[in-house]
């Protein structure tokens, strides 16, 4: 065979489409899919129901499991055989399923292959109020102080039980609070007693 000579392959071959995607890897390219959401350093996956490990992986994903798998073999976890075999099944994966069996006896595991969403907690709104509270009575007089402390207390109590932000407001509400309603307090006791030594 000359140098100038061409092989064929077929365009619907798997060597044709594994060779295409190694082009596109190393062009970093990605191929967008219906159904998929392409956004900078994460693919979304959006599926109408069933299991996640039966929805289909996206090529961050397959990177994802690439770089786990050069660490465990960087580190001597794999062989080289197991790593070359392990490597080939994770470009040619469909579905995270496929993935998470590449690394379910490594150090990372599932963290890696099926990554769940996790919901960030946002900050409580009750602590927000207390604070709001808390800040209006400097302003307004002291009626807020009791709303202050109130919201302040299941604030915490919500924060505690759900793990959401915000304890910080809700403790400064509170401790706004309760400085008036003391505030108000000796200040009513210095006037009773003043009024009651005026009157003997």
């Amino acid at each position: 065979m000359n140098d100038n000579d061409t092989t064929l392959i077929p365009g619907n071959s798997p060597l044709a489409r594994k060779l295409q995607r190694i082009a596109d890897h190393e062009r970093g390219e990605r191929t967008t899919v219906p159904g998929r959401i392409q956004a900078v350093g994460r693919t979304h996956a959006f599926a109408a129901g069933g299991e996640p490990g039966k929805m289909r992986a996206a090529d961050a994903d397959r990177d994802r499991v690439v770089e786990v798998l050069s660490m465990a073999y960087s580190e001597g976890r794999l062989f080289k055989d197991e790593y070359d075999v392990r490597l080939e099944n994770a470009l040619s994966a469909r579905t995270y399923a496929d993935l998470d069996q590449l690394v379910t006896d490594l150090p990372v595991a599932r963290a890696v292959a099926v990554t769940a969403v996790t919901p960030v907690a946002g900050t409580n709104g009750l602590a927000i109020a207390s604070l709001a509270c808390g800040l209006v009575q400097l302003v307004f007089g002291p009626l807020t102080a009791i709303p202050a402390i109130v919201f302040g207390h299941v604030a915490l109590h919500q924060i505690k039980r759900t793990g959401g932000q915000g304890a910080g407001l809700a403790f400064a509400g509170l401790i706004l609070g309760w400085a008036t309603v003391i505030l108000v307090v000796v200040v009513g006791l210095v006037v009773s007693v003043g009024m009651h030594g005026t009157v003997h």
